[in-house]
């Protein structure tokens, strides 16, 4: 095993987080069609295997993302920060309603679609968050992933807070 040098960061974390957004992205890949995700959508080369390959995922891969998204980048901030009892609540706690927040505006869009400034537009990856409040689904199954993924994260980061190391 090989220690990493900085201890500012918490390498076993940060590599669980990516993980976890390598699967989201599977999910993404797999069982969405191209057309209904923005990064495989504007792609110059076809990166989708929508369609090549069974419904892997099944029913679960429609929430699946919800929960790795919390999850992946909870770990990612605290594996990051190096974070301890206290700061790993704090970060939980931010990402959680971070997602959940933006989980409820999908059914209730009118304030924020009035407060995103016509600049976004201009900005890649930020010009469809119109959209995404606009033709987003709230689905109750997604805030009870969210809610999950940041348990489940927590709970990680409590048993690799003094774990460093990266095989």
């Amino acid at each position: 095993m090989r220690k990493i040098q900085n201890n500012h960061i918490n390498g076993l974390q940060i590599l669980i987080g990516v993980a976890g957004l390598s699967l989201g992205t599977f999910v993404y890949l797999i069982d969405r069609p191209p057309e209904a995700t923005y990064f495989i959508y504007f792609s110059k080369i076809n990166v989708s295997l929508y369609n090549t390959f069974p419904n892997v995922f099944g029913v679960i891969g429609n929430s699946l993302p919800d929960l790795l998204h919390v999850f992946s980048f909870i770990l990612l901030t605290a594996g990051l920060l190096s974070c301890q009892k206290k700061c790993s609540i704090i970060v939980c706690l931010s990402w959680f309603s971070v997602d959940f927040l933006f989980e409820i505006f999908q059914k209730y869009n009118a304030m924020p679609l009035e407060i995103i400034p016509n600049w976004f537009k201009a900005i890649p990856f930020l010009e469809n968050t119109e959209n995404y409040f606009k033709q987003g689904t709230f689905d109750i199954a997604d805030l009870i992933a969210i809610a999950l993924g940041a348990v489940v994260a927590y709970v990680i980061l409590l048993t690799t807070n003094n774990r460093r190391e990266i095989s």
